[in-house]
């Protein structure tokens, strides 16, 4: 491994004891931000626009979202997140050529999906956008000063390539992310892009890597010292990288934070960081390097040939964002993950845990009433539950200080849940009310977590999901009538039945219109109306979206009984058909593969099969199985005869 330097500023007024996961250590390392302030700077490459933002996308993007959140919103770093647009690349071209389209129509289309997807997931937008083909200048000055300035890269037939062995040769270390990978022909070939294969045999060195491409007479171009061209891909992050955070006072362009996919590893970041440290001449260009874990749909990468490639758009109409997020923050962001039915069962089951959670506790709270008239006195249960509250809190701080550990702050949570609920219960059985605080704290805390996490949106108030998910909305801006109109109005509608039925003395229909105001009415409005046995019912705001497709599940459910019940007597027709013909008749109409053939030929006194239609006889084993078909067919036979004979009563 190559040598890593923690930082080390004169002074360090913000240490919160994280560690985090580094690629250039392979362990975890303590955090230290380059100024030893809050202020963080951090780089995260974003995507090739070519194509539909895919989960893979979403395993990076809003994985590292959930961090981001993490280190400003209970760390209180703050966090300067800048990220590219790679708009310019081999698989653009590529892609553009084959649809008939200029490069710049098809990356604009694709980074705008990008964008739209990332907001449908909740994904906060950096603080810095950059695309490469607004910083061609930048890039060119950026490989000039490689190539004269500190010697470590050459010009051949067009194209300017990093020179690596230049590169050790002046002191640094190439490959500091990788070493293993640093001769894996398939992943340097992939790293140049398809497009340029034919140039290899410009290199002096298979590891060499393009800064600078020609172009081809069809390809889009940009003038250089060099000769029409296009950057390299590696080249791009490391130049808009420097630019902003030098801008940003940051010297030689240097970044707390970088992150990315995993596969990225080899060689994009590593040359990332050789050509960086080559222009400012410096040994650590990144202090820490943060890679997000591999995405498998189903144990299997996703490809399309395997028809397992799911776009983020595909994903969003099966579940929702919040759903997507709490399956991720059940994973920790660098560990492979595997996505797929029962993944998403999981997060989802653990979604309704909490949704029913801030229900129980809301109900609690209404039914507690005017504080002053219940016992506030502590007994042994509350104070359990407080300290299971405290519990909680220390087990979430200590996995988020361990390199941002949510799937063990999820299950602490979920403790804490199971705390309550306990709590609640031994109340309930010698006939208490619950205390209102101590319920509510519990609340309150969990509520605090989720929205560090992206779970809970800003408005949330105090307790819940907030407005996001379609509950509990404040409706700022909306009048009391435009609130209450739709809730009033199936109101109306039900009222009016209920009458009808009541006036013709129809107590089934009564009963039928409250089942239809419960399970059609209310859903759409996100109200959920739960009848509880030998007590009053209950209501619950829920987010319509999940009522509803809660409700499409009952009824594809019903369907389903309903078409297997169909299959069943359809069979049962069938086999009742077949049971009512006579031993003698069906052995007889037996028949062959062929289905017009008949089987057998010859028949004993019995009707018992002894030749086969072709005259042949049966032997000893054809005639036992012959024997045994007759047999069972006539037991068939003579158990329809006699239900058909105690039906008609004879």
């Amino acid at each position: 491994m190559a040598p890593w330097h923690a930082p080390n500023p004169p002074t360090v007024s913000h240490d919160v004891g994280l560690a985090v996961m580094n690629s250039l250590t392979r362990q975890k390392d303590r955090f230290i931000t380059i100024n030893g302030g809050r202020q963080l700077y951090w780089y995260m490459c974003g995507p090739t626009v070519y194509a539909p933002s895919h989960m893979g996308h979403a395993r990076t993007y809003l994985g590292f979202d959930i961090i981001r959140r993490i280190l400003s919103e209970y760390f209180h770093y703050d966090v300067t997140l800048v990220m590219n647009i790679t708009d310019i690349d081999d698989k653009i071209i590529d892609r553009a050529s084959e649809q008939g389209i200029s490069c710049e129509e098809l990356s604009r289309k694709f980074e705008q999906e990008f964008h739209e997807d990332m907001q449908m997931l909740g994904v906060a937008p950096p603080n810095v956008l950059t695309r490469v083909t607004e910083y061609i200048p930048e890039i060119v000055e950026f490989i000039r000063a490689i190539v004269e300035d500190r010697k470590m890269a050459y010009e051949s037939n067009g194209s300017v390539y990093f020179d690596v062995d230049a590169f050790r040769s002046y002191g640094h270390n190439y490959c500091k992310l990788a070493p293993e990978q640093i001769n894996n022909a398939d992943l340097l070939a992939e790293g140049e892009g398809k497009l340029t294969q034919d140039f290899i045999s410009d290199k002096r060195s298979p590891r060499d890597f393009a800064l600078w491409k020609k172009s081809k007479e069809t390809e889009p171009s940009w003038p250089s010292p060099w000769g029409e061209g296009r950057p390299g891909w590696h080249i791009e992050c490391s130049v808009m990288a420097s630019q902003i955070l030098l801008r940003m006072g940051v010297p030689y362009g240097k970044m707390d934070i970088h992150s990315g996919g995993v596969d990225l590893k080899f060689p994009h970041h590593d040359n990332e960081m050789a050509q960086s440290e080559a222009h400012a001449d410096c040994n650590q260009w990144v202090n820490y390097f943060v890679h997000s874990g591999h995405l498998h749909i189903k144990g299997f990468k996703m490809s399309k040939s395997l028809k397992n490639f799911i776009t983020i758009r595909q994903a969003l109409e099966q579940n929702t964002a919040r759903q997507i997020r709490f399956c991720f923050l059940r994973h920790k962001y660098n560990a492979p993950m595997d996505y797929g039915d029962n993944t998403m069962e999981h997060a989802i089951n653990m979604e309704k845990l909490f949704v029913e959670f801030f229900h129980n506790v809301k109900a609690a709270l209404r039914s507690s009433g005017v504080l002053t008239s219940q016992n506030q006195k502590w007994g042994e249960e509350e104070h359990a539950l407080e300290e299971e509250i405290t519990k909680c809190k220390k087990r979430v701080d200590g996995a988020l200080r361990d390199d941002f550990d949510t799937p063990t702050s999820l299950s602490a949570l979920a403790d804490l849940v199971k705390a309550k609920n306990i709590y609640i219960e031994s109340k309930e059985k010698v006939g208490a009310a619950p205390n209102a605080l101590v319920v509510r704290n519990s609340a309150v805390y969990i509520t605090k977590i989720f929205k560090v996490f992206g779970l809970a949106s800003e408005n949330a108030g105090e307790i819940g999901f907030g407005s996001d998910a379609g509950v509990d909305s404040d409706a700022a801006g909306a009048s009391r009538e435009e609130i209450l109109a739709p809730i009033l109005d199936a109101l109306m509608v039900f009222r009016s039945n209920v009458r009808d039925m009541a006036r013709s003395q129809n107590i089934n229909g009564v009963l039928e219109q409250c089942d239809a105001f419960r399970d059609d009415a209310l859903p759409p409005l996100g109200i959920r109306l739960e009848d509880k046995s030998g007590t009053s019912s209950v209501w619950k705001l829920d987010n319509p979206e999940t009522l509803m497709k809660e409700r499409q599940i009952r009824e594809l459910e019903q369907a389903r009984k309903e078409e297997e019940k169909r299959l069943r007597v359809l069979e049962q027709e069938k086999q009742d058909r077949l049971n009512s013909i006579p031993p003698e008749e069906f052995i007889r109409n037996l028949t062959l593969d062929d289905e017009t053939t008949t089987k057998y030929g010859q028949f004993d006194e019995e009707g018992v099969p002894t030749h086969f239609s072709n005259g042949e006889e049966l032997s000893k084993g054809d005639k036992k199985r012959a024997a045994k078909e007759f047999k069972s067919q006539k037991s068939k036979y003579d158990k329809w005869r006699a239900k058909k004979i105690e039906q008609i009563g004879i």
